[in-house]
């Protein structure tokens, strides 16, 4: 198993190469799948993305099998190609599914804490008025004001910070989903 650059055209391609025994072994045996639809095994699926993050994200990425095997029907190739396919778009798919929920759990906690800030303040100018200008008056009032202000911390950090990793697997999948496989056998 190896990962290189084929710089020998105009446009350089990253080669990821996978020698296996038998194609089917490229694939989950515990899934019960049919075999198009089949997920890769735990094991391959790791190298070939470990191998495409070490590659530069933008040249285009070609998937080589070597199979220690005689030669397969013609469209056992295709069927091999468009299962791996197939199982990268999942993979996108469901980084797609990741970021729409996190994305609907940020809205309703900024509206939780959005709710909770409002409340936070207004109980601090509620304290003020009751309890005057003395220290433990305010002490309860920048607590309140501290704790509403925390309180948006998450739902600003989910905006912020959170979405964009979960994209970018979404687009890393969607890569690895459209790179051409070529398969070539031992005889």
């Amino acid at each position: 198993m190896e990962t290189s650059i084929d710089d020998g055209g105009p446009k350089k391609r990253g080669i990821i190469e996978v020698r296996i025994q038998e194609l089917r072994k490229l694939f989950d045996a515990m899934d019960p799948s049919p075999f198009h639809s089949k997920d890769l095994h735990p094991t391959a699926e790791e190298y070939i993305v470990g191998s495409a993050r070490e590659l530069p994200a933008r040249i285009p990425l070609t998937l080589v099998l070597h199979v220690d095997q005689s030669a397969a029907p013609p469209e056992e190739e295709r069927i091999v190609g468009d299962a791996i396919h197939a199982h990268f778009f999942r993979q996108a798919e469901l980084a797609r599914l990741k970021l729409r929920m996190l994305l609907r759990r940020g809205w309703i906690s900024l509206a939780i804490g959005i709710t909770f800030l409002v409340a936070a303040l207004v109980g601090s100018a509620s304290v003020m008025r009751l309890l005057g200008e003395g220290t433990l008056a305010t002490v309860f009032r920048e607590s309140l004001m501290i704790g509403g202000w925390v309180a948006m911390w998450r739902p600003l950090e989910m905006f912020l910070y959170d979405w964009w990793p979960l994209l970018g697997e979404r687009r890393f999948h969607q890569r690895l989903g459209r790179m051409p496989v070529r398969i070539t056998y031992r005889d």
